[in-house]
């Protein structure tokens, strides 16, 4: 958790802007060490990560966060295809300078990363994924209340907790309530995605069920390692999507974590920080 009194690097980051041919990808870097590029969920900006989860991870990599074109305060016209969202993450690393990279996802985020990984493995060192599903049509599906939730306008503490943690555990209903305090200590907030651009998402999702790019097939042939971060209740997407491939992915590690939800990373940052870390050391 948050050290009491002490600065959160990922509060106090600057929000800059990397000019990407028409249009601009809104991001903030912290940390020095080998570079990490997250991908973002359904309707997150740059402050939906927890600060707590971004500082941990920066004590070893460069964690840089970014908001997908069109969306929050990037510019442009968002895109349609899932490698659409997923080549945000190659652009930005290429106006940074940046070779090779971690590439993490969270949520849609991940469908994202997935798609990135079997396109351009030559640029990505490590895929992590947290809260997703596996490419191409699934077996098991998201719960009625999270599609309820999920497009409510504006999110409580109540709506979150069922949205990304478990509501059944007096553990995870407390990480939400901690969670949802430090990412409001930011002050000057990133815009949120306004709900007439919702619509590109759905429009990447079906993309990313067609798998026009076999991405699905690709990751049981990927040299790349894998880790999958997921929950014991997963109201969004299933662990057993990803269980079902157990002996088809030749470089994927799964974790499911007791007690949580949709956003593993948010109830135990230093946690899933460790195991990323220690993930990608072992790899």
């Amino acid at each position: 958790m948050e050290k009491e009194n002490t600065l959160s690097e990922a509060i106090q980051s600057e929000t800059k802007f990397a000019s990407i041919k028409d249009h601009k990808i809104a991001y903030r870097s912290i940390g020095k060490g080998l570079p990490i590029i997250l991908c973002n969920r359904f309707r997150g900006n740059l402050d939906d990560w927890d600060p707590a989860f971004l500082d941990a991870l920066a004590q070893k990599y460069q964690v840089i966060t970014f908001n997908f074109k069109g969306l929050a305060s990037s510019t442009g016209t968002p895109h349609e295809t899932i490698l659409g969202f997923g080549k945000d993450a190659l652009d930005l690393a290429d106006a940074l300078n940046i070779d090779k990279f971690i590439l993490g996802g969270w949520s849609l985020g991940g469908w994202a990363a997935q798609v990135l990984t079997t396109e351009f493995p030559n640029r990505i060192t490590h895929t992590i994924l947290i809260g997703t599903k596996p490419p191409g049509k699934v077996s098991h599906s998201m719960e009625e209340i999270f599609l309820k939730t999920a497009y409510i306008p504006d999110y409580t503490l109540e709506h979150e907790t069922i949205l990304f943690f478990e509501p059944t555990s007096e553990i995870s209903k407390k990480a939400a309530v901690e969670s949802h305090k430090r990412i409001n200590k930011r002050k000057d907030k990133d815009p949120k995605v306004r709900p007439e651009l919702w619509e590109y998402y759905a429009k990447s999702h079906d993309d990313y069920i067609n798998d026009p790019y076999k991405s699905r097939e690709k990751l049981m042939q990927t040299n790349i390692p894998i880790l999958v971060i997921s929950a014991n209740h997963e109201v969004c997407f299933p662990p057993e999507n990803w269980f079902e491939l157990n002996q088809k992915l030749p470089t994927a590690t799964l974790i499911t974590i007791a007690q949580t939800g949709h956003g593993p990373q948010s109830q135990y940052p230093d946690m899933i920080a460790r195991y990323i870390d220690d993930f990608i050391e072992t790899n």
